[in-house]
């Protein structure tokens, strides 16, 4: 699989932006990840509800594009009940560790080369780090923390179950991911995320390591908690798993936002680190020799 050579970022064109290009960087891909969790929970309904021989969400907006943002209006703004036995300050501090590590793990993942945003030439990316995959799994590490304080400040004991098979099975696809890694590493030659795109030139890794791409995959629907790894959720035997003493608020709203983020975040380092990242596949770079260049890497990520 060949790429047209484009020079992309490298380590020492970033921490020279401006503060206010930074904010605009951060607050771009805040609202990146915000609508891609509204879609992400419409299509999932649509598509389990024509499983089901369903519409699904189709009366807000069109085709129920805008349920899920009625959704997180509603549990906004509906009564905050906290049971009488709960942790309070751990069982708040929960649903937050599980939102903020997902949103930094993003901030390393590259979005296309440098680009001219308003006036100044940036790259496509929040920030980059020698050890910008290290820190990766550190966020997806640190994430297992609101799980299990999510059961057990909630003093349930099908909560405290909950919490602590999210946590066994999240650990144990962690070590796996954490291998499948290395050959990657051996491969570029660093563990710069910006860098392991640009050693993809000329032949992806999810070609070159097949076995490594093929784990991770299954390691990522594992972390992530998606069927068919979802025992975690437990309804047969443990209610609603870690969250079953959150109700319908906003405290709830986090955490389903924290579960559709590492989905997001384990998609977007698998195009990273497997997939080219903003290069343009093979078909596209054989006849337009600008695909990898500008804004359109953001298209083909």
């Amino acid at each position: 699989m060949m790429f047209t050579v484009q020079a992309g970022p490298t380590l020492a064109d970033f921490g020279k932006d401006p503060l206010w290009i930074t904010i605009v960087k951060a607050v771009m891909l805040f609202v990146f990840l915000a609508l891609s969790v509204v879609f992400g929970v419409w299509f999932e309904r649509k598509l389990i509800s024509r499983m089901q021989h369903r519409y699904g969400p189709n009366r807000a907006g069109r085709f129920g594009i805008l349920q899920s943002v009625a959704d997180a209006i509603k549990m906004g703004l509906k009564e905050d009940i906290f049971p009488r036995t709960v942790d309070k300050v751990l069982y708040l501090l929960a649903p937050v560790i599980m939102v903020v590590p997902a949103f930094l793990a993003f901030s390393i993942v590259p979005f296309g080369p440098v680009v001219d945003l308003f006036g100044v030439q940036t790259p496509l990316q929040l920030v980059d780090l020698p050890v910008a995959v290290l820190f990766m799994l550190a966020m997806g590490a640190v994430s297992v923390y609101g799980v299990v304080l999510a059961g057990w400040s909630s003093r349930s004991p099908y909560a405290l179950l909950g919490g602590l098979r999210s946590a066994a099975q999240v650990v144990s696809y962690e070590i796996a991911m954490g291998l499948s890694f290395v050959a990657i590493f051996l491969f570029a030659g660093t563990l710069s995320t910006s860098e392991i795109v640009a050693a993809q030139e000329q032949t992806w890794f999810a070609v070159l390591l097949i076995p490594s791409f093929l784990v991770y995959v299954i390691c990522m629907f594992g972390e992530a908690a998606r069927i068919p790894f979802d025992l975690p959720e437990g309804e047969g035997e443990l209610v609603g798993g870690f969250q079953t003493e959150y109700s319908s608020s906003l405290k709830f709203a986090l955490i389903m936002m924290g579960e559709y983020l590492h989905t997001f975040t384990a998609s977007g380092i698998a195009v990273t680190l497997f997939l080219g990242g903003w290069r343009a596949p093979a078909p596209i770079t054989t006849f337009w020799e600008g695909a990898n260049s500008g804004w359109w890497p953001v298209l083909w990520f």
